[in-house]
């Protein structure tokens, strides 16, 4: 095993660090001593500082409600984890609803990787729209390669790999599970109100009182012919 020491001139002052490899041959040009910082190497991106989004919400944009209850805590927790805040996003609105102008703009900028990991109260404050939207949001991060954590739940924490797949694969299944009981109860309801004797669908020879707007396919065809 040879050992070298890498200066990195890179900073305010040299850092010298000492380089374990087995079996490596160096060129003889190279000097045995120092070797310098190649940027395949890079040491700065090793202890890189990740950055974070803070996200909060609150059903009212009354006093009875503050997201500082929430704020301050999340600070400490991005400060205790050494993230970076790069943004707070403050929503007071139902978490049942996605036209959250603050949360869009949030799953936007993820988009655009302004950041490597949200962090969240609890959960129910990122979304509160079910398990299908929750699990397709958690997706949409993964695949911009940001994380998600909540501070009142350890278990929901995508920045870890498998906890990260685990989560999901769980969402997955639960929101299956939904999908499977909703149609189970929808064929019920209709089997239900068939045993009452009411007609299912539209009445034989009904017609609708204001007139169909033309599918967009229609009419390039009929503009097609009449420039024919």
């Amino acid at each position: 095993m040879r050992k070298w020491r890498c200066r990195d001139n890179s900073s305010d002052f040299q850092e010298t660090i000492f380089i374990s490899k087995i079996n490596l041959e160096l060129d003889a040009t190279i000097p045995t001593k120092i070797v310098s910082c190649s940027s395949s190497f890079n040491f700065g991106a090793m202890n890189k500082q990740k950055t974070s989004a803070i996200y909060a919400r609150v059903s009212k944009s009354d006093e009875s409600q503050s997201p500082e209850n929430q704020l301050v805590p999340l600070r400490k927790f991005a400060e205790t984890l050494n993230y970076k805040v790069a943004k707070e996003y403050i929503d007071y609105a139902s978490g049942g609803n996605s036209n959250r102008p603050q949360f869009q703009q949030l799953l936007q900028d993820a988009k655009h990787r302004k950041f490597d990991v949200i962090l969240v109260w609890a959960l129910d404050r990122f979304s509160r729209e079910g398990i299908l939207n929750t699990l397709g949001y958690l997706k949409s991060l993964r695949q911009a390669n940001v994380g998600l954590k909540s501070l009142q739940e350890g278990w929901v924490d995508t920045t870890d790999s498998g906890m990260g797949e685990l989560l999901i694969a769980i969402l997955s299944w639960v929101a299956d599970q939904e999908r499977k009981r909703i149609i189970e109860r929808t064929k019920a309801g209709l089997e239900i109100a068939k045993a009452n004797g009411k007609t299912l669908g539209r009445p034989k020879g009904a017609k609708d009182t204001k007139r169909r707007k033309r599918s967009g396919y229609l009419l390039r065809w009929q503009n097609k012919r009449v420039l024919i």
